[in-house]
């Protein structure tokens, strides 16, 4: 069996999007909303990669902006299981923000996302 660290070392995600305008507020940064759609999605990946069962989203912690992400720019999303337990997990997403013609990155958002693994019958059971 697998050991619980390099499960978790391999089940880090990242996905990497360009900031278009059709994602942007009238600001000229990414939607918030926008923004927790992707983070909720990578944290499902990373959550599905780590225990290869059916999970689902019961809750997003405390999700901190940091910096205004600008259209024009490449965001990198990554994602990684921070909390064990017996039906459930958590992943926290950062996202970091870099110039298209630069290599300055810098972290914009921080986000943790509960998930549980459910069976056929969408109950709760224990993660393996």
């Amino acid at each position: 069996m697998q050991r619980q660290e390099e499960r978790i070392n391999e089940s880090v995600t990242r996905v990497f999007k360009a900031v278009f305008p059709n994602t942007t507020n009238h600001y000229d940064t990414l939607f918030g909303g926008t923004a927790m759609q992707f983070m909720d999605e990578v944290a499902f990946i990373t959550a599905t990669r780590y225990s290869r069962q059916k999970m689902v989203t019961v809750s997003s912690d405390k999700i901190d902006f940091k910096k205004p992400i600008p259209h024009g720019t490449i965001i990198e999303l990554v994602g990684k299981v921070t909390y064990l337990g017996t039906t459930s997990l958590k992943v926290r997403v950062d996202i970091f923000v870099e110039e298209m013609y630069s290599s300055q990155k810098d972290k914009a958002v921080t986000g943790e996302f509960t998930f549980v693994a459910i069976d056929e019958n969408k109950k709760a059971m224990n993660i393996i």
